[in-house]
């Protein structure tokens, strides 16, 4: 189903070309990623030749200038892909770890990394949580101490999306500006392999499991100062900011999970037999899906416009906080009456469904959990 009010051309010529890639591409060789623990960096290389991890970027830089809305489409395809460790490794690089770099970064910062990150030459991860701290980014313990012309970091971070075999952190810290705990956050770029920068723990998920993960430490981690991104004590806001650019990210992401599970699942009853007819004979089973359908229809059609007025400029933080509240608790509710239908099989690992419910849990968690969202949505009403 396209949606002319909110896309043009170009962005159904961008979903073919990625429906081709991940149709040749990830199809053939993604369950070993699963059995890997990571997206092999080639694959995102390729993705990075093609154009795919630079789409709202500047051409100075390789990129291709589009704007949210290309994003949801390039979301909504990776989901789409049945993969979502491989599509949350792809999209944290493109749109929750490098905006940091590329927003707040001076133009030397820019100009050292940023066509080699489009390029999918180097990787980027974003590291904001903590073991004691999560949405709420205040209440972050990392600090980084000034000494002269470096600041040393100090402290852990977890759960941290491409920690593994990242090229560049964006690092949360907290630095001594002596102002509110919103004020006294600042983002540092940090390099791999520098000094007291360690993978402390590679982290085993239920999900996501070609997504490589970790618990990172830093002890007395130098850097120069000049790796600040943006002013001290901005970092707060630069995260806020983001977040509604993340948050739309994943909705559309779900969607495309939500869609691929219920094609799936249509194919399989209108296949399989129970008590001599095809379990699509039974009533309650297609009205179910019909129903699901129409859901993800709606919430597929409310990300696109969401998309569309934020390109447009317009404010929409209560939007995107419903889209993350709605879809990552609409895929869950998808997942498990698609498994349900699949009767046993559906819970057999090595079947497509069941990774994919796996996978599905975290969309209600990751990003801003859904009660904190709906908090946000509170708020505004």
């Amino acid at each position: 189903m396209v949606y002319p009010l909110f896309l043009d051309d170009e962005h159904e010529m961008l979903r073919d070309q990625i429906r081709r890639f991940v149709a040749e591409k990830v199809h053939p060789a993604a369950d070993q990623w699963e059995k890997d623990g990571c997206v092999p960096r080639e694959i995102l290389r390729e993705m990075g030749e093609l154009g795919f991890l630079g789409i709202r970027y500047p051409e100075e830089y390789g990129g291709s200038a589009m704007d949210t809305r290309a994003t949801v489409v390039l979301a909504e395809e990776l989901g789409r892909s049945t993969y979502a460790g491989f599509a949350i490794t792809a999209l944290v690089h493109t749109d929750m770890a490098s905006v940091h770099l590329f927003n707040a970064g001076s133009p030397e910062q820019r100009a050292a990394h940023m066509a080699d990150v489009v390029a999918g030459r180097k990787i980027v991860a974003v590291a904001v949580t903590e073991p004691d701290a999560g949405s709420d980014v205040k209440g972050i313990r990392t600090t980084a101490r000034r000494e002269g012309g470096d600041f040393v970091l100090n402290g852990s971070k977890m759960f941290i999306t491409n920690g593994v075999h990242a090229d560049l952190y964006c690092v949360a810290v907290k630095t001594e500006t002596g102002g509110p705990a919103s004020r006294s956050v600042s983002m540092i770029l940090v390099e791999k392999d520098t000094p007291g920068l360690s993978v402390a723990r590679v982290l085993d998920k239920t999900g996501w499991r070609s997504s490589d993960t970790a618990e990172l430490s830093f002890q007395d981690c130098r850097v120069p100062a000049e790796n600040l991104l943006g002013a001290e004590g901005q970092g707060f806001y630069a995260i806020m900011r983001n977040f509604q650019n993340e948050r739309i990210v994943l909705a559309a992401m779900t969607m495309g999970e939500a869609q691929a599970a219920l094609d799936l699942t249509l194919d399989y009853v209108k296949t399989r037999a129970a008590f001599g007819a095809p379990l699509w004979s039974k009533q309650a089973i297609r009205q179910r899906l019909a129903m699901l359908s129409a859901r993800v229809a709606a919430a597929r059609a409310f990300v696109y416009a969401t998309a569309a007025r934020d390109a447009a400029g317009e404010e929409v933080v209560k939007e995107v906080s419903m889209l993350k509240a709605l879809c990552g608790e609409l895929v869950n509710e998808v997942m498990y009456d698609c498994v349900q239908f699949h009767g046993g099989t559906g819970y057999m690992r090595g079947t497509t469904i069941e990774r994919m419910a796996r996978d599905a849990r975290v969309q209600s968690i990751g990003g801003g959990a859904t009660e904190v969202m709906l908090e946000e949505v509170a708020k505004r009403l």
